[in-house]
């Protein structure tokens, strides 16, 4: 896995080729916000996989914090299936642990939780709200966690979860 200077529509095509919706996420109809850092594997010189990462505010109830959003998750087509994602997802999240938030946050199509759980994420029952440009919207995706730090959990407090932010 390598740390990618730079990840844009062209490294998006060179894992996804011509797919229009590599993610399987347009039908949600929301806008998406840009990772901060991005990381890859590379075989025989092609990016075959990707994970971004980007530090956003959270507020659950009364309670704010910060959460490292894990997004634009993607493993080559022909390559789906050799763990690719769980490598990817794995040393970027070793990362997001040298940084300040104490929980990863990531939103995944329900067939994907199970992959997810693995690697140790914990599904999140609460409706989750996240900022789009007409206002705030109930994230349509199942919403994961995961601690960044021995003994970290969910933050505190009772109300309603909302990503301060376009969700990752």
């Amino acid at each position: 896995m390598v740390r990618l200077a730079r990840y844009s529509t062209a490294e998006l095509r060179e894992i996804a080729g011509d797919d229009e919706d590599p993610f399987g996420v347009a039908e949600a109809g929301l806008t998406w916000l840009p990772k901060q850092e991005h990381f890859g594997i590379r075989r025989e010189g092609r990016l075959v996989a990707h994970t971004g990462l980007v530090t956003l505010p959270l507020a659950v109830g009364p309670v704010e914090t910060e959460v490292v959003g894990f997004g634009g998750v993607l493993v080559a087509p022909g390559l789906r299936g050799h763990g690719l994602a769980r490598l990817v997802v794995s040393g970027a999240l070793e990362h997001a642990r040298t940084s300040g938030p104490e929980c990863g946050l990531l939103f995944c199509r329900p067939h994907l939780v199970p992959l997810y759980q693995r690697l140790g994420w914990r599904t999140l029952e609460e409706d989750v709200h996240v900022e789009q440009p007409g206002g705030p919207v109930v994230m349509p995706l199942r919403t994961m966690w995961i601690p960044l730090r021995d003994g970290a959990r969910w933050p505190g407090g009772s109300g309603p979860v909302r990503l301060l932010s376009l969700p990752m």
